[in-house]
């Protein structure tokens, strides 16, 4: 009995030692596959960004004869693509969502005859990287200043900034109001009303965590395609238009990216209330569609600069570089000049 005993336990024991070095082995292989795998991702990424600069960089394309370029720049810790053409001193185009630099192409010719045009996409957005984090006033600003900096622009620049653009640019302005001599913002209104943010559904919607990607996925073009008809004259974004759009936002990350500006919010709303401690000392234009936000951008930038003018746009929705770019380049134009 007392050697049954011992064989069963060298046997317990040979059989834990077997198990252990199966185990042991199984995990080394398994280890060495996800280092692979994650070499071969790593690989694909930096392909993948590498390709996509190279592809984007010093690509020169003309609208109605005037020449402009692609560029990107590391900023911030990402890579922000940007358009650049034209001559004189710097204007500076924000976009807003579910956009890109492109909503500006109607304005972009006839700015660059007089002034040097940039017009990025922002954090997340277009052809620029998509971070997890970052996309709250502060941090979408300070993007665009080291941008800037590097461009040789940081002094004097005219800041136009849409929807979310306009969060940025006021961001922008009230971190450095000496950088900037005229601003602009069109139906972007810093300080949001709640009522009226209640009123828009999708502003909940945007903000709630992983829901909205889930339900839209697979389905981008049918959702964007929804809030590009807000416009009063739906043939201002033609289905060429969108298809650019929705070709930026279907990119991976790109939807998410868009409702973090959303989900931002919050954060705005705190570092909004410190930066209307000392109210903006530059000359202020607001422009709001006559058939979307109004006079709102108006009586929002009021409580928030010392020196503010608005405009209601004529027969305009809220995408207004599109619907009435003659309009907005006059307008631009004026205050500019000012």
């Amino acid at each position: 009995m007392k050697k049954c005993a011992s064989l069963s336990q060298q046997n317990v024991v040979l059989t834990v030692i077997v198990l252990a070095v199966i185990t042991t082995s199984t995990l080394f292989i398994f280890h060495q596959q996800c280092l692979a795998h994650g070499q071969q991702l790593q690989s694909q990424s930096n392909r993948t960004t590498s390709d996509t600069k190279n592809s984007i960089e010093d690509l020169s394309f003309e609208i109605d004869n005037v020449t402009f370029s692609h560029q990107t720049a590391s900023v911030n810790g990402i890579q922000m693509h940007y358009v650049i053409g034209g001559h004189g001193d710097p204007v500076v185009l924000l976009h807003g969502w579910p956009q890109t630099w492109y909503e500006w192409h109607h304005v972009m010719p006839a700015l660059a005859k007089n002034y040097t045009v940039v017009a990025p996409d922002l954090r997340g957005l277009g052809d620029s990287s998509k971070p997890v984090t970052g996309y709250d006033g502060n941090s979408t600003a300070e993007d665009i200043y080291q941008l800037l900096s590097q461009l040789g622009f940081d002094k004097k620049i005219y800041l136009v900034g849409h929807d979310v653009g306009a969060q940025t640019a006021y961001s922008y302005a009230a971190i450095h109001p000496d950088n900037v001599s005229k601003l602009v913002t069109l139906e972007g209104p810093p300080l949001f009303p709640p009522e009226i943010e209640e009123s828009l559904w999708w502003f909940g919607f945007h903000k709630t965590p992983d829901m909205p990607e889930v339900l839209t996925a697979g389905k981008d073009r049918e959702y964007l395609s929804w809030f590009y008809g807000l416009a009063y004259n739906p043939e201002a974004i033609s289905e060429a238009d969108i298809d650019k759009y929705v070709s930026s936002y279907s990119a991976p990350g790109g939807m998410r990216a868009g409702f973090e500006y959303y989900r931002a919010f919050p954060i705005n709303e705190e570092q909004n209330k410190v930066h209307a401690n000392v109210k903006l000392p530059i000359p202020v234009l607001t422009l709001g569609g006559e058939y979307s936000l109004g006079n709102l951008s108006l009586i929002s930038m009021k409580s928030l600069a010392k020196d503010v003018r608005g405009t209601i746009v004529p027969f305009s929705g809220h995408w207004i570089p599109e619907e009435r770019p003659d309009f907005l380049i006059n307008e631009l134009a004026k205050s500019f000049n000012d």
